[in-house]
């Protein structure tokens, strides 16, 4: 068992005590216990958006980490912090993913309707977008949390109407907020459906928004 005896917040580093049968002290240092923030907000991002924000507890969350709970409070107020970080990480991620994806097509809509709508996005849970995995769970929580996906819905829209053809600012916005909420809307519709109806959900959201941006 590791037990966290206090910061030396001058020298930033973590004293630890490690209780073995013989006991000694080891010094974390100030970039090994920010590589283990970043750890700890990466891996909640991913069990966040497969478990849900009341799916997964703060233990199994440090456990996944491959770090003890004591160290948690050394790094975020409260498991809602944590939430929040880790919910700002990867919308920021997974909108910056799908920008550089398809920024060299030769059609970038299509192809992020092709991407975002297929079986891979689709089974990858954990790893995909997090506003179709947590933007209805991120209702039943505070404020802070609501505020995050609604950033993260706002960066979304821009970097699609991004990608639409030339036309005046509120023309492109109207299209890009249509098109992320059909593909938002149809991937969390498809995985609570069977196969049969998730393919013919996703499909038809492709053909409806393709069809929209040549119309």
């Amino acid at each position: 068992m590791i037990a966290i005896d206090g910061i030396n917040v001058d020298r930033h580093e973590y004293i630890v005590k490690r209780e073995t049968s013989g006991a000694y002290d080891m010094k974390v240092s100030k970039a090994q216990a920010q590589a283990n923030r970043r750890r700890i907000i990466e891996v909640a991002g991913e069990l966040f958006r497969e478990r849900g924000f009341d799916g997964i507890g703060v233990n199994d969350l440090m456990q996944a980490a491959s770090l003890t709970r004591g160290g948690f409070y050394g790094h975020f107020e409260s498991k809602e912090d944590l939430a929040r970080q880790a919910s700002e990480q990867a919308l920021a991620a997974t909108t910056a993913h799908w920008s550089r994806t398809v920024d060299k097509a030769a059609d970038p809509l299509a192809e992020l309707v092709d991407l975002y709508l297929s079986d891979r996005h689709r089974n990858s849970v954990g790893r995909g977008c997090a506003l179709a995995a947590l933007g209805s769970d991120a209702l039943r929580h505070g404020d802070a949390l609501r505020e995050v996906f609604g950033a993260g819905v706002e960066s979304f829209v821009a970097a699609v109407a991004a990608k639409l053809p030339e036309g005046r600012e509120a023309e492109r916005r109207e299209r890009a907020l249509a098109v992320v909420a059909t593909l938002v809307g149809a991937l969390m519709l498809s995985r609570v459906s069977d196969e049969d109806l998730s393919r013919e959900l996703r499909a038809a959201a492709g053909a409806a928004i393709l069809r929209g941006n040549s119309a």
